[in-house]
């Protein structure tokens, strides 16, 4: 048996620069449980950098009794790695569910040191959900053309027929008639608002300024029903072009800033929505029946300060006929996953009293190379 060749020492810098590309946050943890070192993912999630990290305890950075002390000390202990999943490490720094799977490792070259790696539920749980919801898109796909074929011709019918007796009738009789003709025509609209979901066509994209499509919004937002509500931009001037159709992405966004202004109310005195955009490498999605991965690094949210989303709506939020507004259809937020969807992209609601983000995630334009992951 041929001896193992020892391997080549790396140069110096070069294992914080393995580290700094990976997606996840990873932690060293000193025997006195301080922090030693950390990657730039850890710095992000934490919100803190390095030299500020290595001033404190893990302690001080995660929830008070965290499962993640304990498990450190089962590592410590066993002299083996151990893991849990789903454990929330929000605190009043970080607000807002914070899920990750931890995994906790003894490092032997360091007595009594762990690793610590973090992976966000948010994001795992996001690709499943997001599959979900393109589902449910499809499901009132099929249903909107059966409904345009089953009821708009039978409700016109219906219409001539109330307006034939209505030339016959008498004053109280008109009120019903009038009543039937309004009820069909409502009938109507909203089938027509469902035979957006049939259009399968492929979409025509092309390089687009996200910022260039948020300013427009903006400018129809407070111009109509946003008037009364400040809308603040946190852009990332350096963000490249999304690769995107620009109609569908006003409608989007139109779409999720009306929400986010119907959520906070006329009546409220320090309503604010604010725009955001931010690149976010790292996040890549299995395109269905493909095993093509793509890069959705371009991230754009919408977030308001209104009430929030109840929790037991907040899983099917993106599904058909889902709202809590008394009067809505429930057709707007499926629709706005549709598109996202169309574009090859995913679509995720975090929501507290105070504060709901709306986020959606985009692949980027590439020279003149569309990034694959068209129509879902």
């Amino acid at each position: 048996m041929n001896k193992r060749e020892p391997m080549p020492t790396l140069p110096s810098g070069t294992a914080d620069a393995m580290l700094d590309a990976l997606p996840h946050p990873v932690v060293l943890v000193s025997p006195d449980g301080h922090i030693a070192n950390a990657n730039a993912a850890a710095e992000s999630f934490f919100d803190v950098s390095l030299s500020v990290m290595r001033r404190h305890s893990l302690d001080e950075l995660v929830p008070f009794g965290s499962p993640l002390l304990t498990l450190i000390d089962q590592a410590r202990g066993r002299g083996a790695a151990v893991n849990e999943y789903k454990v929330d490490l929000s605190t009043p720094r970080n607000p807002g569910e914070r899920l990750v799977d931890l995994y906790v490792s003894p490092l032997p070259e360091r007595p009594d040191s762990v690793v610590v790696m973090l992976q966000q539920r948010t994001i795992v749980d996001k690709m499943g959900r997001q599959l979900t919801h393109r589902g449910a898109a499809r499901s009132v796909t099929a249903l909107a053309a059966m409904l345009a074929h089953e009821i708009k011709n039978p409700l016109s019918g219906i219409r001539g027929a109330a307006q034939l007796l209505e030339t016959n009738a008498g004053a109280d009789d008109r009120t019903l008639t009038k009543l039937i003709c309004d009820e069909a025509d409502r009938i109507v609209k909203l089938v027509d608002r469902m035979e957006v979901f049939t259009d399968e066509r492929p979409i025509e994209r092309e390089p687009i300024n996200i910022h260039v499509v948020l300013d427009h919004v903006k400018r129809l937002a407070q111009s109509g029903f946003a008037r009364n509500i400040k809308l603040v931009e946190e852009y990332d001037p350096s963000l490249p072009p999304v690769l995107a159709n620009r109609d569908l992405l006003i409608q989007l966004f139109l779409n999720l800033v009306k929400n986010a202004s119907e959520s906070i109310g006329e009546g409220a005195p320090d309503g604010e929505i604010h725009l955001t955009t931010a690149f976010r490498p790292g996040v890549r999605l299995a395109h269905p029946g493909s095993k093509t991965r793509v890069s959705l690094p371009l991230e754009f949210c919408v977030k308001d300060n209104g009430p929030g989303v109840p929790d037991d709506l907040l899983p099917h939020l993106f599904e058909p006929f889902v709202t809590t507004k008394p009067t809505g259809t429930g057709l707007g937020l499926a629709l706005v996953s549709k598109i996202v969807g169309d574009h090859g992209g995913v679509i995720e609601c975090e929501s507290q009293p105070r504060q709901t983000i709306f986020r959606v995630l985009m692949p980027m334009y590439r020279d003149n190379v569309a990034e694959p992951g068209g129509a879902a």
